[in-house]
């Protein structure tokens, strides 16, 4: 379907420029060709732009005339995606255009992640900055990478790179609310040298899957308790334990900063045990749909036969470390914000499992709105690692960004909707990281408030945006920079 999906849609401009990011690949860490996409647009409206060393963009928006000498505005928002797809969807993310679908009031993807985080907020600082009938004061837009795998492009940000003291980041996902505020976080990572052994010829090689589980952002849907992949795989192999079975693959999750929706294992066992595997699985799937009955009721268990040329796997105590330790360590909400009803003050994510050079790698990453919080669920999780025996690297990690309840910007926001909708806006913070915290930290007084179209799964292939609700968030923007020229 792809371009036709979008026919016929208003505000014309902002869903040519989305669907135009939709058919350039654009993944985090290789956004040549987005950022080469951003110049391309840049060029052709005469508008100067300037790239720093990283691959951060800014564009020089002049004033509507008349209008020159009123503040500068800066629209913000990230150029990389997450990149996730189906088992069995045949997509190449760093050549592939995706393909778009419309459903009713929402615009997805065929079996992958859309990028509406964040291309929809990128496609509205271009129709924003392109629409003669949008009246604004000078505009900077500020394009940047890396932003879902690290923040990499706005820790990067030097000073001077953007002159404007107001800043509307464009990254929120949820119609009618301003966001305030938002959690850092960090990554925490165990490495285990793996030890192995031959296998005995009378065992068979057999695939085994954890699948069908919504999955989601690890911030924004941590509180909606829905299964670990990597968590179910540790417990079933736990329960596989008196077959004697032995281990050769281990894999689970993709992502840091999504909760893993699969995960799988290449198992030998001697045949002759293949039926008992067979009513462990059943009775553990029974089990597990028993728990996530309510929050995530698709779990499906592979179990087949697959051929292998290596036979060689873990040996018996270094499985029982991996699986012991996997069981261990914390995963999903930790504490709830006392002062935001609603809202995960600190959360840890199992995210991911895998094995390069030699290694069992764990990924995990925590999040709170307050940094001695994040820490100490960090050091926890370094903890069981450690305790296990592994190597614990402490990675990236990112500050929060603290209300402020007395921004103008605030004010002229709330005025603003109540005025246009006839009710008070939302205003949240939010469980996840934006970048709003380390602009915050790389321009202090910089007055920031941070809002979007109504997403739905993001970071996963069931991502989906609002049609409506993108009509309304284009007119809220238009409706501020208006507001602030006049």
């Amino acid at each position: 379907m792809s371009q036709k999906a979008i026919e016929g849609l208003k505000p014309e401009l902002i869903w040519n420029y989305f669907y135009g990011i939709t058919q350039v690949p654009h993944p985090s860490k290789k956004e040549e060709k987005i950022r080469a996409h951003v110049r391309e647009f840049a060029k052709q409206h005469n508008f100067e732009f300037v790239e720093d060393k990283v691959g951060n963009i800014v564009i020089k928006v002049p004033a509507t005339k008349g209008y020159e000498n009123k503040p500068v505005i800066v629209l913000q928002g990230h150029v990389d995606m997450v990149c996730e797809k189906n088992k069995g969807t045949n997509h190449d993310f760093e050549n592939d255009p995706l393909k778009i679908i419309r459903d009713g009031d929402w615009i997805t993807a065929e079996g992958t992640t859309l990028g509406a985080d964040n291309g929809i907020g990128v496609a509205a600082a271009m129709a924003l900055a392109t629409d003669p009938d949008c009246v604004h004061g000078p505009l900077e837009i500020l394009c940047t990478v890396d932003e879902e795998t690290g923040m990499t492009g706005v820790n990067e940000l030097q000073p001077g790179f953007i002159s404007g003291r107001t800043l509307l980041n464009m990254d929120s996902e949820e119609d009618g609310a301003f966001y305030v505020g938002c959690s850092g976080g960090q990554d925490t990572v165990g490495l285990f040298e793996i030890q192995a052994a031959d296998i005995k010829d009378e065992f068979k090689s057999y695939e085994l899957m954890v699948t069908g589980l919504k999955g989601g952002h690890s911030g924004l849907d941590i509180h909606q308790q829905r299964a670990n992949a990597i968590k179910l795989l540790a417990r079933l192999l736990h329960r596989l334990e008196e077959i004697k079975y032995k281990i050769s693959e281990i894999t689970g999750g993709s992502l840091r900063n999504a909760i893993p929706r699969e995960a799988e294992a290449t198992i030998f066992i001697n045949p002759a045990d293949e039926n008992r595997v067979i009513e462990i699985i059943n009775k553990f799937v029974e089990d597990s749909l028993l728990e996530y009955k309510t929050t995530d009721n698709g779990l499906k268990v592979i179990f087949k036969k697959k051929e292998v040329k290596l036979r060689k796997a873990f040996r018996k105590k270094f499985t029982r470390k991996i699986i012991n330790t996997l069981l261990a360590m914390p995963h999903g909400v930790i504490a709830m914000s006392p002062d935001i009803p609603g809202l995960v003050e600190t959360s840890t994510n199992l995210a991911t499992l895998k094995m390069e050079d030699g290694k069992i790698k764990i990924g995990t990453s925590q999040r709170s709105s307050i940094d001695p919080a994040k820490m100490n669920i960090a050091y926890a999780v370094a903890s069981v690692l450690s305790l296990a025996g592994g190597e614990v690297i402490i990675g990236d990690s990112y500050p929060g960004w603290q209300p402020n309840m007395d921004s103008e910007l605030l004010k002229k926001c709330k005025t603003l909707y109540k005025t246009n909708y006839g009710q008070e806006p939302a205003i949240k913070a939010i469980h996840a990281g934006l970048e709003t915290g380390l602009l915050g930290a790389k321009y202090p007084g910089i007055d920031m408030i941070s809002f979007g179209p109504t997403i739905e799964g993001a970071h996963s292939p069931d991502e989906r945006v609002n049609i409506p609700a993108v009509a309304k968030f284009y007119d809220i923007a238009k409706s501020i920079l208006k507001l602030y020229a006049e």
